[in-house]
C-alpha cells in the first residue's frame, strides 16, 4: 500500500452560504421573541442511537442528549434491538436533557408538548396481556426473510400488492418480519393462537410504554403504519386484501390504531419521568420527519438523509404516485384536521453511515468516523475503485437481494483513500439513481437536494453528491432536521406554529450550498462505471444462503 498523504485544504471542498445563490426560502418571517419563549421536546429514536432534543420555536436545539445502544447480530444478514433497552435509552435521554434544560434557568412548564420520531419497519412483538416482549426487535436492515420474500413472489396477488400499499415486497417491511417471528419463534405463534400477540413498530412500542402500557394508546401515525405493508395508501387504514395475503387473523394479533401524524389527543402524555404530563403531540417516521424538518411542504420538494442508511423522499403532493422504475410511495406526513395527508416517492439506501463505520471498526482506516474526509482527500479520485456497499443487498431502485458488498478496480496502486472515496462516491451513485428514477416517475426534475445526517458533514462527500447529480447540493447549519421534524408536527398540534408558510422560515439561516464542478459528461462516465459494477455483483449468493438458511 502506498505511503499515505495529508489532506489538504483545497482537497475538501468549501460550500456557498446559501444567501449568495438564487435559492431562497418564501416563507412568512418568523416572530422570534414571542418564538423563543416556547419550547417543544423531541424523541429521535434511531438505528443505533436515541436522543432527546429539545427546541425553541424557531427551531432552535437548546439542550439535549444522546444514547446510543447495542446492536445484536445473532447471524450473518440478522440484525436485533433489545426493546426494553430502547426504551430506557428513551428515559435516560429525556432526563439528561431535561437536567441540562432547567440548569439553564428554564422551567418544565415552558415545554408545551413532545414529538417522536423513530426507525422505521423495525418490528416488535409483545404479549398484550403483560405488555412484555415476546422476543427481541428485529431491525430495519435484516434481511433473514429472503427464503419468506421468495416464497411471496411466487404467491397468487404478489403482484398487485404494491398498488394497494406501496411497498414492494422485500425484505424491507414490516410483514415479512412479522411471519418469520410467526413461523420461528415458538413464543410469538403460541401467543397468536392464544390471541395475546401484539405487534408495532418502535413508536407503537414507545407510546404505548410511556403512557404508562395504556391500551388507549395502542396507536401508530400513518407515516409509521405505510412501511409495514399492512395498510391501504388511500385509505390510511388497514387492508384486507394485504392481511389475507399475508395469512393474518386479525383476531389473533392486535394491530395498533393509525391515526394523523400530528394531534393533541391521540398520542397522549409521560406518564412517568421529569416530564410527566406533558402532552405527546407528533410522531412521525423517521425519514417523514427529515421531510418535515427540511420544511418539505411542496409538491417537488426533496431531501436526502446520510444516517446509517440513506433515505431520499420526493414530495408529490395530496395523491400516491405509484413507481414504475423500483420506488417506494409512501404517506410524507398527515397532518390531521381538514387537511388531506401528503404522500412521497421514496428511495432508500441500505449502507451509507455504516459504509464509514465498516471502514473504521472492521477495517481500521480510522479511528473517527469524522476521519473519513480527510482520508478520502489524501487523493485526488477513486484510482479506479468503485465499491458497491450491498451488505444487505441493493435496495432502490434495483432490488437485488442477492448482492453482497464488492470492491472493483484494486490494483497494486490502491491506498485506503481510495476506498474512502468510493465508500463515499457508493451512497451518491445510489442517490443519483434514485434521482434519476424519480424524475421519471414525477415527469419533473428537482433544482435542488436538500440534505441531512451524519454523511452531509462532510464537505467532499456533497460536493461529490452535486457533481454526480448537476444540480445544488443545500444543507442546513443545524442538521437534527429529523428531531426537528417530530418537534414541528408536536408544535403545529398545540398551536405554537399556525400555518405552512410560517414553518418554511425554520431553520433557514446559514444554509451552504455546494453547486457542481465537473461536466455532465464526466458525471455520466463516472455513472456507467458504477452501473457495470452493480451488474457484476448480482447473483453472489448461493441459493441456500439468498433463502435465508444458515
Amino acid at each position: 500500500m502506498g505511503t499515505e498523504k495529508s489532506a489538504t485544504q483545497d482537497a475538501i471542498p468549501q460550500p456557498i452560504p446559501k444567501e449568495q445563490t438564487n435559492i431562497a426560502s418564501e416563507g412568512k418571517p418568523l416572530d422570534e421573541k414571542k418564538l423563543k419563549k416556547f419550547y417543544i421536546g423531541s424523541i429521535d429514536q434511531g438505528t443505533t442511537s436515541t436522543r432527546f432534543i429539545i427546541f425553541d420555536g424557531i427551531g432552535h436545539p437548546v439542550a439535549q442528549h444522546q444514547i446510543e445502544f447495542s446492536q445484536i447480530y445473532p447471524h450473518s444478514g440478522w440484525h436485533e434491538h433489545d426493546p426494553k433497552e430502547i426504551l430506557t435509552s428513551v428515559e435516560q435521554c429525556i432526563e439528561k436533557a431535561t437536567q441540562a434544560f432547567i440548569y439553564q434557568g428554564h422551567d418544565i412548564s415552558d415545554i408545551k408538548a413532545i414529538g417522536i420520531t423513530n426507525q422505521r419497519e423495525t418490528t416488535l412483538v409483545w404479549d398484550t396481556n403483560t405488555g412484555e416482549p415476546l422476543y427481541h426487535a428485529v431491525a430495519w436492515p435484516d434481511t433473514r426473510t429472503k427464503g419468506i420474500v421468495r416464497e411471496l413472489k411466487a404467491k397468487e396477488g404478489a403482484d398487485e400488492l404494491q398498488k394497494i400499499c406501496g411497498l414492494p415486497l422485500s425484505t424491507y417491511p414490516s410483514s415479512v418480519k412479522l411471519l418469520w417471528l410467526l413461523k420461528h419463534v415458538d413464543t410469538v405463534r403460541k401467543a397468536y393462537e392464544e390471541g395475546r400477540l401484539t405487534f408495532g413498530t418502535v413508536d407503537t412500542w414507545l407510546l404505548y410504554q410511556l403512557n404508562g402500557k395504556d391500551r388507549k394508546y395502542f396507536v401508530t401515525d400513518a407515516t409509521n403504519a405505510s412501511r409495514t405493508m399492512f395498510m391501504n395508501l388511500n385509505t390510511l387504514q388497514y387492508d384486507d386484501t394485504l392481511l389475507k395475503f399475508f395469512d393474518l387473523d386479525r383476531n389473533k394479533v392486535a394491530l395498533p390504531k393509525i391515526v394523523p401524524s400530528s394531534s393533541p389527543d391521540e398520542f397522549g402524555a409521560l406518564a412517568y419521568g421529569p416530564l410527566k404530563g406533558i402532552r405527546i403531540a407528533g410522531c412521525l417516521g423517521d425519514q417523514s420527519a427529515a421531510l418535515v424538518g427540511q420544511q418539505g411542504f411542496t409538491p417537488g420538494c426533496a431531501k436526502n438523509t446520510y444516517g446509517t442508511g440513506c433515505f431520499l423522499l420526493y414530495n408529490v403532493g395530496e395523491k400516491p404516485v405509484a413507481s414504475t422504475h423500483g420506488l417506494l410511495a409512501t404517506v410524507a406526513y398527515d397532518f390531521g384536521g381538514q387537511r388531506k395527508p401528503v404522500y412521497a416517492l421514496e428511495g432508500s439506501i441500505a449502507v451509507a453511515g455504516s459504509g464509514v463505520q465498516f471502514l473504521m471498526n472492521n477495517m481500521g482506516f480510522i479511528t473517527q468516523s469524522h476521519k473519513i474526509s480527510e482520508l478520502a482527500a489524501t487523493v485526488e479520485d477513486n484510482g479506479g475503485c468503485v465499491f458497491v456497499t450491498a451488505f444487505s443487498g441493493l435496495f432502490a431502485p434495483y432490488w437485488i437481494d442477492d448482492a453482497k458488498g464488492t470492491i472493483f478496480g484494486i490494483t497494486q496502486f490502491t491506498e485506503r483513500g481510495h476506498i474512502a472515496r468510493a465508500t463515499l462516491e457508493a451512497t451518491c451513485f445510489q442517490t443519483k439513481a434514485i434521482l434519476d428514477a424519480m424524475e421519471l416517475d414525477s415527469g419533473h426534475k428537482l433544482s435542488a437536494l436538500a440534505v441531512d445526517g451524519g454523511m452531509s458533514n462532510s464537505n467532499l462527500c456533497m460536493q461529490t453528491q452535486a457533481n454526480l447529480i448537476g444540480i445544488p447540493v443545500d444543507r442546513p447549519a443545524m442538521r437534527e432536521t429529523t428531531a426537528l421534524g417530530a418537534a414541528i408536527a408536536a408544535g403545529f398540534a398545540v398551536d405554537i406554529w399556525k400555518d405552512f408558510d410560517e414553518l418554511k422560515e425554520i431553520n433557514q439561516k446559514d444554509r451552504m450550498i455546494f453547486e457542481p464542478k465537473i461536466t455532465k459528461e464526466e458525471s455520466a462516465k463516472m455513472f456507467k462505471k458504477w452501473g457495470k459494477a452493480v451488474e457484476m455483483c448480482r447473483g453472489w449468493l448461493d441459493t441456500d444462503e439468498a433463502n435465508g438458511d444458515f
